[in-house]
């Protein structure tokens, strides 16, 4: 336990550390909120889905039952085009992936590893926003192009996701 305990020590020093680089801090928080945010909808809406979805056959079998049975149908029509709308899984996964890109510049930078190495301390700032801004430009594209491929989808063209 000793090692383990000290790495873990080790990771909260560095999760809590600051920059000087105030945006990179604020990302930070900005995209894990929003990645649990997503993580937490997702999983509501599917558990919705999947046990209404459990029921239609045993409900359906049931002797004056047929109004809930199709009531349940229409819950998971509805929760799968809320999950399809709102993208909640898309969003948790690209939010959380940034989020931990940002942190992996963070320690790099606190490190003075990789491409911090040998720098002067305003060096590795200007490194460090480079960094960032180039992950958070990166990041903004390919929400706009999720966007516009989402905008340019004929109406009942949407496959429902598997996931």
């Amino acid at each position: 336990g000793g090692r383990r305990t000290d790495a873990v020590r080790q990771g909260i020093v560095m999760n809590q550390a600051r920059t000087g680089y105030a945006r990179l801090d604020d990302q930070i928080d900005w995209y894990d909120t929003k990645s649990m945010h997503h993580q937490a909808w997702y999983r509501r809406l599917k558990v919705i889905s999947i046990a209404a979805a459990a029921l239609v056959p045993l409900v359906s079998g049931l002797e004056g039952y047929a109004l809930l049975a199709g009531g349940l149908g229409v819950v998971v029509v509805i929760v799968e085009g809320l999950q399809h709308v709102n993208q909640h899984h898309e969003n948790w996964i690209r939010y959380r992936s940034t989020c931990e890109n940002l942190r992996h510049e963070k320690f790099l930078y606190l490190a003075g590893a990789s491409g911090y190495d040998g720098l002067s301390e305003d060096e590795a700032l200007r490194q460090l926003a480079m960094q960032v801004e180039s992950l958070l430009s990166r990041e903004s594209n390919d929400w706009l192009q999720l966007r516009r491929s989402l905008d340019d989808k004929p109406a009942g063209s949407a496959q429902p996701s598997s996931d």
